[in-house]
């Protein structure tokens, strides 16, 4: 049984449905509050978290129980309320399943996942003092000197705010943060994205084959109180059976991955996430369906309110997800940072078709071309990859993204030289001109999106553009 289970009620929690969630455990189960009030533990009776409830969440944005539960939820706005029990009590789970449950028969709604559900009281039987007791968070399972280990057990595994949580708290502390799962789990792209960067790592626990990473395969062992990889002799890795039993999957899937960025001059006015709704219109239709800085996406789109968070937090960097609407896969991240040079807008996006369908490569140029005449936009690499329609990430070899098109914006074709291309200056492929003034974009078709060998064009491209700013 996973140790996450959440209710989703139509009604928001009130104090008699708490309360009534609260007496799961009978009268040993005592209550504490942690983190100002927004999170409430039940626990042992010498103080120990056996479940911690977070406050409940509205979700606002249509499509997210499915997309991250895989159930449906009806219309409308639906209350998130979330349990993780603790991995050191066998009670724990059954206890954060009758919480739920009680919850879900008081005010109407579901528990996820259903087979979690209960109202029964759920005796503690277990000795607690036998055990030290967990420190690190309602998230972390186990705590070194240098990793926060987090166990997940859900078949999808997304940036909840309490991986949000103790991701800032293990980079605040100089510690990776290792997330456990099943062969089996996947992982939202937010997810995947918090952990691209070392010593972070999605550690994959196999029966038949070990420990190994879900995004490169290498064999890990438990070493000095993290997961490191198992080298050779030689000092190299080795990938893990299960992460290449099989060839790339190829289902006729693909994904549309876009990774811009846009700086601003910091003045007043300035209105944040307006870049981010022109990607979604032009391929999508319409606008995003929400925003967040976490998952479930729980708000509405708006630009204001986005910018307005984003202005709070300043001069600290703000990192947001969005979400599209059902019916077409499109989720992005956000990074807003204030620099030298304004504020800059570092997003990440990727949009979902299956294999009756086609990415519409066609749009990208007008794309590019729209981006750069209504946003300041520095640069803009376009790719397709072989991929999930849904946009997980499943913890096999994939196939890597073809690179499509690179754009270059006018305000960066000016910084770098290249407003008058002359002789001396040859990219390996012709730029399209974007825009009718003396200041245009560059924008640089590398392939249709299947051939591989595009990789080395661009990267060509690039080591040229960099001379040009160098000279």
């Amino acid at each position: 049984m996973t140790k996450d289970v959440i209710a989703l009620t139509p009604e928001m929690p009130d104090l008699r449905a708490l309360l009534t969630g609260f007496y799961a455990g009978g009268p040993d189960v005592g209550v504490s509050s942690v983190a100002d009030g927004a999170v409430v533990q039940l626990c042992a009776p010498d103080g120990r978290a056996l479940v911690s409830v977070e406050a409940p969440v509205l979700v606002q944005v249509p499509g997210e129980a499915a997309r991250l539960l895989g159930v449906e939820v009806g219309e409308g706005a639906v209350w998130w309320t979330e349990a993780r029990a603790s991995t050191a009590v066998a009670e724990a789970g059954r206890l954060a399943g009758s919480f739920a449950g009680r919850l879900a028969t008081v005010l109407g709604g579901e528990v996820w996942p259903a087979e979690a559900a209960t109202t029964d009281v759920v005796p503690l039987n277990t000795d607690v003092s036998a055990n030290p007791a967990p420190v690190g968070g309602p998230a972390v399972d186990v705590l070194t000197d240098s990793t926060a280990v987090v166990m997940q057990d859900r078949p999808l595994v997304p940036m909840s705010s309490w991986l949000a949580d103790a991701l800032r708290a293990a980079a605040e502390a100089d510690r990776a943060l290792q997330i456990v799962t099943p062969p089996a789990a996947r992982l939202t792209l937010p997810t995947r994205t918090a952990l691209r960067g070392l010593p972070n790592r999605w550690v994959v626990r196999d029966a038949e084959h070990g420990y190994y990473d879900g995004l490169s395969g290498a064999l890990l062992q438990w070493e000095n109180g993290t997961f490191a990889p198992v080298r050779d002799e030689r000092g190299a890795t080795r990938v893990a059976e299960g992460f290449r039993a099989s060839d790339p999957v190829d289902a006729g899937e693909r994904q549309l991955v876009l990774s811009l960025r846009v700086r601003h001059p910091a003045v007043e006015g300035l209105v944040l996430g307006s870049a981010v709704e022109s990607v979604f219109r032009h391929l999508t239709g319409g606008p995003p369906a929400g925003w967040s800085t976490a998952e479930p996406v729980n708000l509405p789109w708006s630009t204001r309110t986005l910018t307005e968070f984003a202005r709070a937090r300043a001069p600290r960097p703000t990192l947001l997800v969005v979400v599209g609407r059902p019916g077409r896969p499109a989720l992005a991240t956000v990074r807003v940072l204030r620099t030298p040079a304004g504020v800059e807008e570092d997003v990440t996006l990727a949009f979902g078709y299956g294999s009756g369908e086609t990415p519409p490569l066609s749009a990208v140029e007008g794309l590019a071309a729209e981006l750069d005449a209504s946003h300041p936009l520095v640069s803009m690499l376009t790719a397709v990859r072989a991929g999930r329609r849904d946009l997980t990430v499943p913890a096999r070899l994939e196939a890597p993204p073809v690179p499509v098109s690179f754009t270059l914006g006018r305000q960066e074709v000016e910084r770098v030289g290249l407003t008058d291309l002359t002789s001396d200056v040859r990219p390996p492929i012709p730029p399209v001109r974007l825009g009718d003034s003396a200041q245009v974009a560059l924008h640089f078709p590398l392939s249709d999106g299947t051939d591989p060998r595009a990789w080395s064009v661009f990267q060509q491209l690039t080591r040229q553009l960099k001379a040009c700013r160098e000279r």
